[in-house]
């Protein structure tokens, strides 16, 4: 590893903006996240969540909250839960879209599909689709921050990422979304520096952090306990380093899940809403840019 930090041992570049992605609204009353002062926040809703009451009112209170903490989120569109497999038209993507906007209009940034390119998502071999979808949206709304295509940092993301270009012409103009674990947790830099190779734009990561506890059989064997994730969470921040065309950090998440059959753990606070050695590394860095500026 030592090697490895050769290259990338300089900071994050001043600019660098900073946010948590997170599914509960407990966090905006959070003395700790108020103490970090981010105010950007990352959400993942069904692309038909409107159509269920539950969901919507689970986007209302998460979303209601954030507004009245002044936290600008990002939210970002996923599979159905009724129809997991089942991929919408453009054209029934941006009504739905359209439908957020009149309910949520005070929310501009959004992800066209969350992690595309993961064969958990519908759209992982659709790059075409996803384009259509991009199109679609930035059409319904000129004026928001859509971000083109959102990535897991896996070994086609880089080519994953130029069939999208194919679909969508050469934009200089997108904006790339970025989940680099899989660098982040093995202390390396090369699905980040694929996808800036493979494309031009801003790229934020819109979820990235280190690992605290992970279900054993994972199909991605990446080490985790509260003192990794906090080692991983520097390196993400030398991963936006690499490159002035980095914007956004997102770290995910901020509370442990609660559920018995959870299989993922990187969250900022544990279970008592105590900060984790993760949340020391967050926290000194945007001090130190603070300072800076």
């Amino acid at each position: 590893m030592a090697a490895t930090l050769l290259v990338v041992a300089s900071p994050a570049h001043a600019g660098a903006l900073v946010g948590i992605g997170e599914q509960s609204p407990g966090m905006f009353s959070s003395a700790n996240y108020a103490a970090l002062d981010v105010h950007h926040a990352r959400y993942v809703a069904s692309w038909d969540a409107l159509h269920r009451a539950g969901e919507t009112a689970q986007l209302d209170s998460y979303l209601l909250a954030a507004r009245a903490d002044r936290t600008r989120v990002l939210l970002s569109f996923g599979r159905s839960p009724r129809h997991p497999r089942t991929l919408p038209s453009a054209k029934r993507l941006a009504r739905e879209f359209r439908r957020f906007r009149a309910r949520y209009p005070w929310v501009t940034d959004y992800v066209t599909w969350n992690e595309a390119n993961h064969c958990s998502q519908p759209t992982c071999r659709r790059p075409d689709r996803v384009a259509e979808y991009y199109v679609a949206l930035k059409r319904a709304c000129l004026s928001c921050k859509i971000v083109a295509a959102d990535l897991l940092d896996d070994s086609r993301i880089g080519s994953w990422a130029r069939d999208f270009l194919d679909a969508v012409g050469r934009d200089r103009t997108l904006i790339w979304g970025l989940h680099n674990y899989i660098d982040a947790n093995r202390f390396r830099t090369r699905g980040t520096r694929a996808l800036l190779k493979a494309t031009k734009g801003e790229v934020w990561f819109t979820e990235t952090g280190g690992i605290v506890k992970r279900k054993k059989d994972a199909q991605v064997p990446l080490r985790a306990s509260p003192e990794h994730a906090a080692h991983a969470a520097r390196w993400v921040f030398r991963l936006a380093a690499l490159s002035s065309r980095i914007k956004r950090i997102y770290f995910y998440h901020w509370s442990p899940p609660t559920s018995p059959g959870a299989t993922w753990d990187s969250a900022l606070v544990d279970a008592t809403g105590a900060p984790r050695p993760a949340y020391a590394v967050i926290q000194n860095w945007l001090r130190r840019e603070r300072a800076r500026r």
